[in-house]
């Protein structure tokens, strides 16, 4: 039997595009001989839709697009991610489906069974679970179907807790022939590799081939790339789709359920960094167009490093006519961040505008002066020059319509080193999931290995980071070196460590307790943050949920 993994790009609430990307991957199976393609997770609503599953018009429009795929199913299987009505008198009205079609019928459907409750996940809220295991038979195979979490149940990166049923086990032992795993897995710094040993375990345990389809492309914050593949039941990778990119690979299952595969393997030996590369382009090309906003976006370039990354990500991601970079110095802008700023947007070729802010900051702080007499320079002051930036790049955006990209990095959004209605002004924030010892070593590798050359000037990369907003500032005179601050960030947000175990890690106890104390204080900016892209297992944003008001300190357990 001839089958093809196939990953998709959807867009949640888009059925009537999902539905033509659906039906044109199965032409080109059908002209192409497959007898069954396989295709992602809810690939007919796209992932996750959220509180859209609340919507009965939204649901039944979705059982409506079932109807349609099935009805126009030929020879070639169709099984595809979709969601079904619940039986009458389940605690919730949908179930979490796969449902495989052919010759214009239902051969079976599958429901998923470990429905995640955790970080950006909420299935419970919405999906009622399956209880009834039993493969479906096509062909003289017996596909054990599972969805997503059914077959990551244990392995993930950030375990929370334990399930009690192994639903890929379950359907082997009712005689299931391969396990496919219809998938919307997010990206992670690190999934790629997780999920390489993850299927791994599962093939070397069950003595079966694993054929695992994902979703690519990205939804809001959250990012998917892609890496549908097939295992046979030795754990070797035998056919693999890339990452990122909408594509395929084909599989052929012999009478021994062994399989042979053709796809693209180059992409299994991309580097971290490639992946965050594109992964973070990706994140921006499918917000904006998706979202439908004119293909046009504004960055603020300060001459620093995070905004010269996401100039350049965003003129890679949309190219350069769709760039618009806005410099504006005050008084304690150098002379070499200037200059900075424009050699990039010359090496990028992208518009570069200069709005000079000295005498609106000037303006601000006469109207102020009854206020601030005899009070020193202080906090105030510096932010009154970046929410005054914040204001003249959202008018730009305001008479334009282009979207602004904020450039604010996780370690500075973590411990609140950034202003409200200033900095933190923007449609998207594309850095705020990297660190900035990650931002330096992403520069690095797009001008050593992606362009051969420096496209970011070295001056943005050698100099001490600074926000400029007052005579001789510096990054370190508010926080620790950024490596020893990444290193007690990454534990206390992305594993959740005590700080007992923080200490082992970064033996300061002066300086945890204090970057411990600037996380938990700045849940409220965080709060009011734009949207960003999720690249780590534990962003800020919806999978990060704590409360602003709260007399907990972490100290309190030590």
């Amino acid at each position: 039997m001839r089958v093809r993994l196939a990953q998709l790009n959807p867009t949640v609430g888009d059925l009537v595009g999902n539905l033509a990307q659906i039906r044109m991957a199965h032409a080109a199976a059908a002209a192409d001989g497959i007898d069954l393609l396989i295709l992602p997770e809810l690939v007919v609503c796209g992932y996750p839709p959220m509180d859209l599953l609340e919507r009965r018009s939204f649901t039944e429009a979705v059982f409506r697009a079932n109807i349609d795929l099935v009805s126009g199913s030929g020879e070639t299987g169709l099984l595809f991610g979709t969601i079904t009505p619940a039986p009458e008198g389940s605690s919730r009205r949908i179930r979490n489906s796969a449902m495989l079609a052919c010759g214009g019928r239902i051969v079976g459907v599958a429901h998923k069974t470990l429905l995640p409750t955790y970080d950006i996940f909420d299935e419970h809220r919405y999906f009622e679970p399956n209880t009834d295991f039993e493969p479906i038979e096509f062909r003289g195979f017996r596909l054990g179907v599972t969805i997503c979490e059914d077959i990551w149940n244990d392995e993930n990166e950030i375990v929370y807790h334990q399930y009690h049923l192994n639903p890929a086990a379950e359907l082997v032992g009712r005689g299931a022939d391969v396990i496919v795993n219809v998938s919307a897995s997010p990206y992670s710094f690190r999934k790629a590799d997780l999920r390489l040993q993850m299927l791994r375990n599962h093939a070397l345990r069950l003595k079966k081939p694993i054929l695992y389809a994902n979703q690519t492309g990205a939804n809001t914050e959250v990012v998917f790339d892609g890496d549908s593949m097939a295992l046979d039941a030795e754990g070797g990778v035998v056919a693999s789709a890339g990452f990122f990119d909408a594509g395929h690979c084909d599989v052929i299952l012999d009478e021994h359920v062994k399989p042979s595969g053709v796809g693209d393997m180059r992409d299994r030996t991309a580097d971290a960094m490639e992946r965050l590369f594109r992964a973070l382009t990706m994140g921006i090309r499918d917000y904006v167009v998706k979202s439908g906003f004119p293909k046009q976006v504004l960055v603020a370039l300060s001459g620093g490093i995070d905004s010269a990354l996401v100039a350049v990500l965003a003129t890679e991601a949309l190219g350069p006519d769709a760039v618009t970079c806005v410099a504006m110095p005050s008084e304690f802008s150098s002379a070499g961040s200037v200059e900075d700023s424009v050699l990039l947007a010359r090496n990028l070729g992208v518009r570069l505008e200069r709005i000079p802010i000295r005498d609106l900051v000037a303006s601000a702080t006469r109207a102020l002066d009854p206020l601030f007499t005899g009070t020193p320079f202080g906090v105030a002051e510096e932010n009154i020059q970046s929410r005054l930036r914040g204001l003249l790049i959202m008018a730009m955006s305001n008479k334009f319509g282009h979207l602004v990209l904020n450039t604010g990095n996780k370690s500075e959004l973590a411990v609140g080193y950034c202003t409200l209605y200033g900095d933190m002004a923007g449609g998207l924030s594309v850095i705020s999931d990297v660190y900035k010892t990650d931002v330096y070593s992403l520069c690095r590798w797009l001008n050593t290995t992606h362009f051969g050359h420096a496209v970011i000037p070295e001056r943005i990369l050698s100099k001490e980071p600074s926000a400029e907003l007052r005579p001789g500032q510096k990054d370190a005179d508010s926080l620790p070196p950024y490596d020893t601050l990444d290193r007690i960030l990454k534990h206390y947000i992305e594993e959740q460590a005590p700080l007992a175990d923080i200490l082992q890690a970064v033996p300061d106890p002066d300086t945890v307790k204090r970057v411990v104390g600037m996380v938990d204080r700045n849940e409220y900016k965080r709060r009011q943050a734009a949207p960003g892209l999720r690249i780590s297992p534990k962003a800020f944003g919806f999978g990060r949920r704590l409360p602003i008001v709260q007399g907990w300190r972490e100290e309190a357990a030590s």
